[in-house]
């Protein structure tokens, strides 16, 4: 059973840091690109950051560079995004997405992260 469990939302000030963590069980992990999303209430779900299957490669979106960071751990099944200078726009419902081209496409259930004095 494959499953996607994301944690570590939570409310934070602005300015503020959280940390993200997507634990992944019932797939071949260490194989998918992972990423996390993001969707705020009214809006549409949005990309935010990408990691491949071994970590080379690291694409952000242009809202979120320079102060969000995605890694991986293969050898815990989780991949984390550490998120720093948070702003009220980063109000969102977070969810991570594993995927390997023919092979799989999974999200996780996402976790709240509200950004707020």
């Amino acid at each position: 059973q494959v499953q996607l469990v994301e944690s570590g939302g939570g409310l934070v000030q602005p300015g503020g840091s959280l940390r993200l963590s997507c634990a992944a069980s019932g797939f071949a992990f260490s194989d998918y690109a992972l990423s996390w999303y993001r969707q705020a209430p009214g809006k549409e779900r949005e990309w935010v950051a990408s990691i491949t299957s071994i970590g080379r490669r690291t694409p952000y979106a242009e809202s979120v560079k320079g102060r969000f960071t995605i890694s991986r751990d293969n050898a815990k099944n989780t991949v984390y995004l550490q998120m720093n200078s948070l702003k009220p726009d980063d109000t969102a419902v977070y969810y991570c997405r594993a995927v390997l081209s023919g092979r799989g496409n999974y999200w996780g259930q996402g976790t709240q992260v509200t950004v707020s004095s």
